[in-house]
C-alpha cells in the first residue's frame, strides 16, 4: 500500500519563500550576465562593425571618386530591371548575324549585347547575354571617353550624344555619334562592326577654339559581380586578362606578356595588375565569352585590371587610359582608332584578328595553360576531326584512338613488362600460397619469405613498376587533353547520341531516379535535392567508366605492391565514379573509351604471351566453360 505524505501550511510557506528568493537570485544573476555580455562582448563587436562600416564607406567613396575621375560611373546596387535600364537612355540598335543589342547614347556606352548564335541553356529560346546596362543584376558594359580637366562642355558619363549618321549599327553600315560642346570643341565617334564580334571605334576631336585642348582617352570593361564558377573549375580561366610589354624595347620587338587574374582572387584583393605599356589589350573573360578593349597599338597607355567595392557592390574593371596627355592645338584635330571585342572566343577568329589588326597574342584569350605547346596542337587536331566527322563525340573517340596509336610503342613495352611479371607471378603462385598458409597472421614474415623466394628465383618484383615509367610520360598529354575538352567552345551544347545532348554538361541521367524511369527530378526533392543533384548525381557513363577502370586494374599485375595499397586501389574505381560524375560527359566518354582501348591492348599482349588473364576467366565463368575445364 502506497504511503501518502502531507506537508503542513508552515512548511509550504517556507518552501514558497525559498522559491521566491531563488527566483529573485536567478533574475538578478540573469540581469548581471545580460548587461555584462552587452558591455563586454556586444559593445566592442558593435564598435568594430561600425568602424569597419566607416572604413568600407570611405573605401567605397574613394573608389567611386577614382572611377569618376577615370571617366567611369560610380557603380551601385542592382536596382533596375533590364527594361528600365534600357529605357533610361536613347539608343542606337545593333544588328548583325552574330550579335544584337543597342548602344546607349547617354555616355556612348556599349551595354546591351546578345550573342544570337548561342543559347543560355539547351532547349531555351534565350540567347547568351554578354553585356548589360549599369544598375542591373550582373551588369557588364564597355565605356570609353576622354579625361579632360576644366574644359567646359567636355563629354562626361552623363552626356547624351547625338546620332550624326546611320540608324542601325550593322555589317557595312557604321554609325557616327557626335557631341558638340558648343564652344568650338566637337567630338565624333564612328562605330563599325564586322560579321563576328569586333567593333572598330574611330574617335576624332576637332578643336575650333582659340586655345589648345588637352585630354587623355580611356576605355574600360566594367562588370558587377563575378559569374558562377564553371564546371571546369580553375582549369579554364575566368577573370581579367592583360597583355602588355614591360619596356619600350620589348614592345618594339613584340615581346608581350599575358597575365590572368581570377575572379575569386580579385575578390580577395589579390592579383591586381597595373602598369605602363604600349598597345596590348585588356579584358574580362569567362569560360567561352570575352569583352575586351584594345587601344591603338602605337599608343602609350596606363593599364589596370582589378576589383573594387563601390557602394557595397563588387566591381571588376579591366582597361587603359593614355599615359601621356594629348594636346590638340587651336584649329587642329586629333584622330585615333581603337577596337572593342565582345563575343565568343573562337580560336580561328582570334588568330585572324591578331594577324589583320596586329593585336599581340590575341589568341591567348583562350586559356591554353602552361603546357600550351602540347595543348594547342591537340586542340587543332580535335577541331580538324570535328570538321571531318561532323560530330564532336565521334571526334573525341577518334582523337582517343590517335593518342593511343601514337603512344602504342611506349604502352606496349610497359604492358609487356608487366605481363611478363604476371607470368612469373602465376608460376610462383603455389609457393606464394604456401607462404601465406605458413604465416597466416604475420604479415611481416610473409613479406620476408616472399622477398626471399623472389631472390631465389631471381625475380625483381619492381620490374612491373619499371614498366610503368613509360606510362608516366603520358601524364602531361592526358592533362592537356583534359584541358582541351574543357575549354573547346565546340563542345558547348554539342550532341552525341541517345540521351547525350550536351557534351559540355554532366550526364543528364541519374541513378537516383533510375535514369529517368521514375518521373521526378532529384534536384526538386526537399532538403536533399542539392545533394541528389550534386555529389550523388551519378549517370550511366560514370558507372561504365568505373567498371572499365576496375577491369583495367584487374588486368594489371599487382606483384610487389603493399597489400594496403592494393586495398586502397580497389576503392579507386568507386571514388572516381563520384568524381567523374560531376564533370562534362564528353570527358567521361574520352576516359571510358581510353580504358576500353587499354583493356583490349593488354588482352592482346596476354594472348600473345599465353598468360592467363581475368577477362578470359570472367568469360569462362559466364559461359560455364570454367566448370567444364575443372571437370
Amino acid at each position: 500500500m502506497r504511503r501518502l505524505s502531507y506537508k503542513s501550511g508552515k512548511d509550504r510557506s517556507m518552501n514558497n519563500t525559498d522559491d521566491n528568493r531563488n527566483m529573485i537570485y536567478f533574475l538578478i544573476a540573469s540581469m548581471v550576465l545580460l548587461f555584462g555580455y552587452q558591455f563586454f562582448v556586444l559593445g566592442p563587436q558593435q564598435k568594430k562593425q561600425q568602424a569597419a562600416a566607416q572604413v568600407a564607406a570611405a573605401a567605397a567613396s574613394s573608389s567611386s571618386a577614382a572611377n569618376i575621375a577615370a571617366g567611369l560611373p560610380a557603380s551601385g546596387p542592382a536596382t533596375l530591371t533590364t527594361a528600365q535600364a534600357l529605357a533610361s537612355s536613347p539608343r542606337v540598335p545593333i544588328d548583325t548575324p552574330s550579335v544584337r543589342g543597342s548602344i546607349a547614347l547617354k555616355g556612348a556606352v556599349i551595354d546591351d549585347l546578345h550573342l544570337v548564335k548561342y543559347l543560355q541553356k539547351l532547349g531555351s529560346k534565350d540567347t547568351v547575354t554578354l553585356l548589360k546596362p549599369a544598375g542591373t543584376k550582373d551588369a557588364q558594359y564597355v565605356r570609353s571617353g576622354f579625361n579632360m580637366q576644366n574644359v567646359p562642355g567636355a563629354p562626361t558619363p552623363d552626356t547624351v550624344w547625338t546620332v550624326g549618321s546611320g540608324s542601325v549599327l550593322s555589317v557595312g553600315k557604321p554609325v557616327v555619334l557626335v557631341h558638340d560642346a558648343g564652344n568650338g570643341l566637337r567630338f565624333e565617334r564612328t562605330l563599325s562592326i564586322d560579321e563576328n564580334y569586333m567593333i572598330t571605334q574611330a574617335d576624332r576631336v576637332i578643336n575650333r577654339t582659340a586655345a589648345a585642348a588637352t585630354f587623355a582617352p580611356y576605355a574600360m570593361v566594367v562588370r558587377n559581380t563575378a559569374p558562377k564558377r564553371s564546371s571546369a573549375g580553375d582549369y579554364v580561366h575566368q577573370g581579367t586578362m592583360a597583355t602588355f610589354c614591360k619596356t619600350q624595347e620589348d614592345c618594339s620587338k613584340g615581346k608581350y606578356l599575358t597575365n590572368q587574374s581570377k575572379f575569386h582572387e580579385l575578390v580577395k584583393g589579390k592579383d591586381f595588375r597595373e602598369g605602363s605599356t604600349t598597345g596590348g589589350w585588356y579584358a574580362i573573360t569567362e569560360e567561352y565569352w570575352m569583352a575586351a578593349v584594345i587601344p591603338d597599338q602605337k599608343m602609350g597607355v596606363n593599364y589596370r585590371t582589378r576589383s573594387d567595392t563601390v557602394n557595397t557592390t563588387q566591381t571588376f574593371t579591366a582597361g587603359y587610359a593614355a599615359s601621356n596627355s594629348i594636346t590638340v592645338p587651336a584649329g587642329q584635330m586629333w584622330n585615333s582608332t581603337s577596337h572593342i571585342f565582345a563575343g565568343a572566343k573562337h580560336d580561328d577568329q582570334l588568330k585572324a584578328y591578331e594577324k589583320t589588326l596586329g593585336i599581340p597574342r590575341f589568341y591567348w584569350a583562350v586559356d591554353w595553360g602552361s603546357l600550351q605547346f602540347i595543348t594547342y596542337p591537340f586542340y587543332l587536331l580535335l577541331t580538324w576531326l570535328y570538321k571531318a566527322v561532323g560530330n564532336m563525340g565521334l571526334a573525341i573517340l577518334a582523337l582517343t584512338v590517335i593518342v593511343k596509336v601514337a603512344f602504342y610503342p611506349l604502352a606496349h613495352r610497359s604492358y609487356e613488362q608487366m605481363t611478363k611479371l604476371r607470368h612469373v607471378q602465376q608460376r610462383l603462385q603455389p609457393k606464394l600460397d604456401a607462404i601465406k598458409k605458413k604465416f597466416p597472421d604475420d604479415m611481416q614474415k610473409q613479406q620476408e619469405a616472399t622477398m626471399k623466394l623472389y631472390q631465389e628465383e631471381k625475380v625483381n618484383p619492381m620490374a612491373g613498376l619499371g614498366g610503368c615509367l613509360p606510362m608516366l610520360l603520358q601524364i602531361p598529354v592526358f592533362i592537356c587533353l583534359f584541358k582541351v575538352l574543357q575549354m573547346s567552345i565546340d563542345m558547348r551544347h554539342a550532341p552525341f547520341f541517345g540521351w547525350i545532348k550536351d557534351l559540355s554538361a554532366p550526364d543528364p541521367l541519374s541513378i537516383i531516379n533510375l535514369f529517368g524511369l521514375l518521373p521526378f527530378d532529384p534536384a526538386t526533392v526537399p532538403l536533399i535535392g542539392g545533394i541528389l543533384a550534386g555529389p550523388l548525381h551519378i549517370g550511366p557513363v560514370a558507372i561504365l567508366y568505373g567498371i572499365s577502370m576496375w577491369a583495367s586494374q584487374e588486368m594489371t599485375p599487382m606483384a610487389g605492391i603493399d597489400p594496403m595499397q592494393k586495398r586502397i586501389m580497389s576503392f579507386m574505381p568507386l571514388i572516381m565514379i563520384f568524381f567523374f560524375s560531376q564533370l562534362a560527359i564528353g570527358l567521361m566518354i574520352y576516359y571510358f573509351w581510353s580504358n576500353i582501348l587499354t583493356i583490349l591492348q593488354q588482352y592482346s599482349i596476354y594472348k600473345r604471351l599465353k598468360v592467363d588473364n581475368p577477362l578470359d576467366d570472367f568469360i569462362a565463368k559466364i559461359t560455364g566453360k570454367s566448370e567444364k575445364k575443372a571437370a
